[in-house]
């Protein structure tokens, strides 16, 4: 079982939950993810993870409550455990592999958007701590929206707030943003790295082709069962077949088809708002009769 040790309201329907799992901790890295299971009955869920602590053998993960089984994970309180989390799984970011001193000499820019932005700081915070310099940007539909803005600041060399409604920050997109600080702003940036909506990765990518910035995104939102069998993951990657949770989750933007994925993203939405759907009448007492297993 792994036991919770903290639980926190980031935003509306967004929770943070550190549980304890030493094994994973100790060998996580920035860009790969984690298999919650809340108990014998539910579906796995994959999540990426957005902190790690290998000393106090405990791992983050945040959660937006959208459908059944996410709103059953952030209804666990501390003390309370999971049936199972599984991992780490996927390939970590290509950076950790590269020299420190080659990175030092490289400027990069992080975009995180919604709840994209908590993947991102495990990344910023790996690289932080070996003295790499690294820009951030962070946006939301508006401020309340807005979450880890306070451990990005503690770790990035420049942290930059876009809101839709310009209730914070910057008004307007991040695409925006990105474009005002290359162009006005006269920053120079080596590698963009984005996470966040699947349409906001395919804009930020059109955005980046014309500075010819090169750019990695991560297609964690794809996967399904997390080990490549399911199929539900597959993506074309420069004109290939490719599984997210094997393969990736992060891929070179240029080499994604994004329309494809994003078809793939919506495949199971008449589903799950009908499982939602039951839930809610469960929960308010209410008797099923839609033909679904109850």
């Amino acid at each position: 079982m792994f036991k919770i040790v903290e639980k926190r309201r980031l935003a509306e329907a967004i929770y943070l939950t550190r549980v304890e799992a030493p094994r994973i901790a100790r060998s996580a890295k920035p860009g790969q993810f984690i298999i919650v299971r809340c108990d014998e009955n539910s579906e796995r869920i994959p999540l990426t993870i957005a902190d790690y602590d290998a000393e106090a053998g405990t791992i983050t993960m945040v959660t937006q409550a959208l459908g059944v089984s996410t709103r059953k994970i952030v209804a666990k309180e501390v003390g309370e455990s999971f049936a199972d989390v599984a991992g780490p799984l996927g390939r970590p970011s290509d950076f950790t592999a590269e020299s420190i001193e080659e990175l030092k000499s490289r400027r990069i820019v992080f975009i995180g958007g919604g709840v994209g932005t908590a993947p991102v700081y495990p990344q910023v915070k790996w690289l932080a701590e070996r003295g790499v310099e690294v820009d951030v940007i962070v946006g939301a539909k508006s401020r309340d929206m807005l979450i880890y803005r306070e451990e990005m600041e503690r770790v990035a060399t420049n942290l930059y707030i876009a809101t839709d409604d310009g209730s914070e920050g910057f008004h307007g997109l991040v695409t925006a943003l990105l474009e005002k600080l290359i162009t006005e702003d006269g920053k120079h940036y080596d590698m963009c790295v984005a996470i966040g909506p699947m349409i906001m990765m395919k804009f930020v990518t059109l955005t980046a082709r014309k500075f010819d910035l090169p750019c990695i995104v991560s297609l964690n939102a794809l996967m399904v069962d997390g080990t490549g069998m399911c199929g539900a993951c597959r993506v074309k990657i420069a004109g290939k077949t490719k599984f997210t949770c094997v393969d990736g989750p992060e891929f070179n933007a240029y080499d994604v088809d994004f329309d494809e994925a994003m078809r793939r993203q919506s495949m199971y939405r008449d589903q799950e708002q009908r499982a939602l759907a039951i839930a809610r009448e469960r929960e308010a007492g209410h008797k099923c009769n839609i033909g679904l297993d109850k």
